[in-house]
C-alpha cells in the first residue's frame, strides 16, 4: 500500500484523476501541464512531510521546484509516465471525438430535405407503376440508381473526406496497442506514483543534501513535533489484481464497424436500390423503367454532384452545392487533421461542430405530369434546385427507406463512442 504519505495527500491524487477525466471529456486542458503540476505539488507536500523540523517558506519551495529537474527526486518516473499517459489519452480522446464527429455528420446530413422535384422523381419511381396497373412490377435497378444518384449527389461528395476520417480513426485505434494501450496506462498510474513516492523516501538523505546544497540550509522549526520517520514511511507492495473487461474487444469491434461504413456515402444509392427498392439486374426486361414495363436504356450516372449534370431523371444544379453538406465536409477535414496529429502524439483542441441546418421535405401525389413523362431538361420550366436527403418523416424512399440506413449507422457510431467512454471511466 502507499502508506501514510499517500493518505495525507489523497486530495492530490483525486485532483489528478479529475484533470484526466476533464481532459478526456473535451475541455481545453493541457495534459502535460496537468501532470507537471501534479508532480510539483506532490514534491512540495512530500518534502514538507519528510522534513517537519525545518521552516520551509514559499520562496524555499519555489527553489526546490526549480531544481527538481536536476535533482530528479522521483527518478525517471514522471517523464516516463507523462510520455505514455499523454500518448494514451490523446489517442483515446481523439478516437472518441472522431466517432462523435461521425455521429454529427450523419445526423445533420440526414436532416437535409429533398427538393420537390426529387420527391416527384421518387414518387414516380415507387408509385407510378401502381397507377398504371402494374403493382407487382418493381423499378429497374438502373432507373432507381439514376434517381438516387441525382437526389444524393451532394451526399456522395462526402465520400472522400469521410474515408479519410475513417482511415485516420483506424490509425489512431492502432495506437491502443503496445505502450499506449489504455488498459496498461490507466491501470498502472497508481503503481507508478507509488514507485515515485518510494523512490523519494528511499533516497531522502541524498535528495535533501542536494536541495540544501542548491537552495541553502533552511531554518529549524522549533515548534515542530518530533515525528518518527518510521510512521511516515510506507512500504508499497504491488498487488496483482485480475483485470476487468479489456478494451481490446471494444476497439476491435469498433474497427470492424468503421471498416463496414467506410464506403457508406458512395454506395448509398446502390445499397438502397438493391436492398429496398428495385428488382435487381436479373429482371432488367421486366421492370418499371419510368414509362412502362421494359428495359431501362439510359446510362447510369457517376457518383457525386458534378456527375449529375446530364442526369436523365433528376434536374440538378451542379453550380449550387448544398451548404449544410459542404460544412460537414469541412468538419470531416478538420477532424481528420486532428486525428493525424493525435496519431503522432500531438495534443489537439476540439470544438463543437456547427449548428444544425435542417428543413422539411414536400410530398406530392401521383400526377399524370409526373408519371407520364420523362424528365424535361428545359430549365425555363423547371428551375434547378439542390437535392439532398429528406427528413426522417417522409414517404416512399425519401422518407422510410432512405432513412433506414442513416440512423442505423448513426446509432452504431454513437454506441461505439458510448462503449469507449463507459469503459475508460468504469
Amino acid at each position: 500500500m502507499y502508506g501514510d504519505l499517500y493518505l495525507q495527500n489523497v486530495h492530490l491524487f483525486k485532483d489528478l484523476y479529475s484533470e484526466l477525466r476533464h481532459y478526456y471529456r473535451g475541455p481545453n486542458i493541457n495534459l502535460e501541464e496537468a501532470l507537471n503540476e501534479f508532480w510539483t505539488h506532490l514534491l512540495e507536500r512530500l518534502f514538507k512531510l519528510m522534513n517537519p523540523q525545518y521552516q520551509l517558506p514559499d520562496e524555499y519551495m519555489d527553489c526546490i521546484v526549480k531544481h527538481s529537474e536536476q535533482h530528479k527526486p522521483f527518478g525517471e518516473i514522471p517523464r516516463d509516465l507523462k510520455l505514455k499517459a499523454t500518448r494514451a489519452f490523446i489517442a483515446v480522446r481523439s478516437f472518441v471525438q472522431g466517432l462523435g464527429v461521425g455521429n454529427d455528420v450523419v445526423r445533420k446530413v440526414s436532416q437535409v430535405p429533398l427538393s420537390q422535384y426529387c420527391n416527384r422523381a421518387i414518387m414516380k419511381l415507387i408509385y407510378c407503376a401502381h397507377c398504371r396497373g402494374m403493382s407487382n412490377i418493381k423499378p429497374c435497378n438502373s432507373y432507381c440508381r439514376n434517381i438516387l444518384k441525382g437526389c444524393l449527389g451532394n451526399h456522395a461528395d462526402l465520400d472522400t473526406e469521410w474515408k479519410n476520417m475513417i482511415d485516420s480513426l483506424l490509425l489512431v485505434a492502432d495506437r491502443f496497442d503496445g505502450p499506449s494501450n489504455v488498459d496498461v496506462v490507466i491501470g498502472t498510474i497508481h503503481v507508478r506514483i507509488a514507485e515515485a513516492i518510494s523512490n523519494m523516501q528511499e533516497n531522502k538523505e541524498s535528495i535533501t543534501a542536494k536541495i540544501f546544497q542548491g537552495c541553502g540550509n533552511p531554518k529549524l522549526n522549533t515548534k515542530a513535533a518530533n515525528v518518527e520517520d518510521k510512521k511516515r514511511r510506507g512500504k508499497y507492495v504491488t498487488e496483482d489484481k485480475p483485470s476487468g473487461l479489456s478494451s481490446e474487444k471494444f476497439v476491435s469491434d469498433a474497427k470492424g464497424k468503421l471498416r463496414e461504413v467506410r464506403d457508406f456515402w458512395a454506395l448509398l444509392p446502390t445499397t438502397l436500390c438493391n436492398e429496398k427498392i428495385s428488382s435487381g439486374s436479373v429482371n432488367e426486361d421486366r421492370c418499371w423503367n419510368g414509362m412502362t414495363k421494359g428495359r431501362y436504356l439510359p446510362d447510369v450516372m457517376g457518383d457525386g454532384l458534378a456527375n449529375q449534370i446530364n442526369n436523365p431523371e433528376v434536374e440538378v444544379d451542379i453550380t449550387k452545392p448544398d451548404m449544410t453538406i459542404r460544412q460537414q465536409i469541412m468538419q470531416l477535414k478538420i477532424m481528420t487533421n486532428r486525428l493525424r496529429n493525435a496519431y503522432n502524439g500531438n495534443d489537439v483542441d476540439f470544438q463543437d461542430t456547427s449548428d444544425d441546418n435542417s428543413g422539411s421535405g414536400s410530398g406530392d401525389t401521383c400526377l399524370d405530369e409526373v408519371c407520364g413523362k420523362r424528365l424535361s431538361k428545359n430549365s425555363s420550366t423547371r428551375p434547378p434546385e439542390i437535392h439532398p436527403m429528406p427528413k426522417q418523416s417522409g414517404q416512399g424512399v425519401g422518407g422510410n427507406n432512405s432513412n433506414v440506413l442513416l440512423p442505423s449507422y448513426f446509432l452504431l457510431l454513437l454506441s461505439c463512442a458510448a462503449i469507449a467512454a463507459q469503459y475508460l471511466w468504469r
